[in-house]
């Protein structure tokens, strides 16, 4: 085991782990901590904790001392500089007539270094920017290039949602954002309202996007043929939030009717055509949809009715029997949705006539394969004594050889062949 501390240098930014050195530390003090920059300032945010020793990266860099009142002096004094330095900096970038625009300046704890961060659309040159800073700073001068995702970070500010940056408060680092996610969510594709002040995509759109991709997978398409209570019918609408759906039936087409998805029975998940000897169910067996309520729909995700209904300590009702005619259909869950396609029904007259004997489904022919010419029957071995020809024919004799079969050679003209000699008669 390792004990670490988590250390944060900026607000907002990333959390680094360093060793405490022995000492016990808690959050919200201030630590100097050596860093690959040299000594650094920054606030605990995690406290002295025990962790494996695979989840460490080693070396660990050591704790060399809590702030104390002369490191506190040091850091405003250094914010002072800091804005002293962001003044003359962009004096010199206007007089060099540099295409950049200066976002944050920051001092080391030391004073020895000065960072620069700016943006811009494309390279910039500024070696004469950097001799003329070292010449006013007498330090290390670096000036480093980021983001506009970065830029919102630094500079800080309010959302469209009326709160903090997210980047700016608890995102230690930026989430690839697509706008496949707006799609999914049922969002405005309009970039105004997408975007966030940087000029991205907000990064939130990736907070809910595994629920929703969840919801997508249990609930049907637009224009899929469901059963309902009411009827059979087309979805024209889905709702992902309320786990929802709009159906148009056809008794009743211009007027779309509500349902929940533990409502409805899918029989074909999308446009297409409907399964082969598919007939509406009567209205006695749809009405019985209405059994299922929505509180058991959590129970139902991994499983069919009777799943979920031992899953609430309900005995599972008794499977009816069979109509005469046909039997029983099925409400079993699909791959996608709650009910997947409809096995057809067979007419009951084929029934009779295959009960008695099992057969194995017929293998379908695959695209592009070839029929096979059928297998010749056996003859069956010939006897000691041959029976006489019918037709007055002589019969062969007894003691004469088979004819040897000829190999065939492929790829070659038939007079390459080799012919065999005739048997002499």
């Amino acid at each position: 085991m390792t004990e670490i501390i988590g250390v944060r240098f900026k607000s907002g930014g990333k959390q680094y782990y360093f060793d405490p050195n022995g000492q016990a530390v808690a959050p919200g003090q201030g630590v100097i901590i050596e860093t690959s920059r040299g000594l650094e300032y920054g606030e605990c945010t995690q406290g002295n904790t025990m962790v494996e020793d695979e989840a460490v990266v080693q070396p660990l860099r050591p704790l060399v001392r809590l702030a104390t009142e002369k490191d506190l002096d040091t850091v405003a004094k250094n914010r002072e500089k800091e804005a002293r330095a962001f003044s003359i900096c962009q004096e010199k970038i206007a007089a060099h007539g540099l295409d950049m625009k200066l976002v944050e300046v920051e001092y080391n704890f030391e004073g020895n270094k000065i960072l620069f961060f700016f943006t811009s659309e494309g390279r910039v040159d500024f070696r004469a920017l950097v001799k003329d800073l070292a010449g006013v700073f007498h330090a290390r001068i670096e000036l480093r290039q980021i983001g506009v995702r970065d830029e919102a970070k630094m500079l800080g500010g309010l959302g469209i949602c009326g709160k903090p940056f997210c980047c700016a408060t608890f995102l230690d680092e930026f989430q690839p954002v697509s706008i496949k996610m707006a799609k999914t969510q049922n969002l405005s594709l309009n970039p105004t309202k997408i975007s966030g002040t940087c000029g991205r995509l907000m990064c939130c759109l990736k907070y809910e996007q595994e629920a929703y991709e969840d919801a997508v997978r249990r609930m049907p398409k637009n224009e899929s043929f469901v059963e309902t209570p009411e009827g059979v019918g087309t979805v024209s609408q889905v709702n992902l939030l309320k786990e929802t759906v709009k159906v148009r039936l056809e008794e009743q087409p211009e007027a779309p009717k509500c349902f929940h998805n533990c409502e409805i029975c899918v029989v074909r998940n999308g446009k297409g055509k409907l399964p082969e000897g598919y007939v509406p169910p009567p209205p006695e067996e749809l009405a019985k949809l209405r059994k299922i309520t929505p509180v058991e729909e959590p129970h139902r995700l991994s499983g069919s009715v009777d799943a979920a209904l031992s899953g609430l300590g309900v005995a599972p009702a008794e499977p009816e029997k069979p109509a005469e005619g046909g039997e029983r259909r099925s409400r079993g869950r699909g791959r996608r949705g709650r009910g997947g396609s409809r096995p057809s029904a067979e007419p009951a007259a084929k029934k009779p006539a295959e009960e008695g004997r099992q057969t194995q489904p017929p293998r379908q022919k695959q695209k592009g394969e070839q029929q096979r010419p059928p297998r010749p029957e056996k003859q069956p071995k010939a006897s000691a004594a041959p029976p006489p020809a019918s037709d007055g024919a002589a019969a062969p004799p007894t003691g004469e050889k088979k004819r040897p079969h000829r190999r065939r050679y492929r790829g070659k003209p038939k007079g390459d062949r080799p012919q065999s000699p005739k048997p002499e008669s």
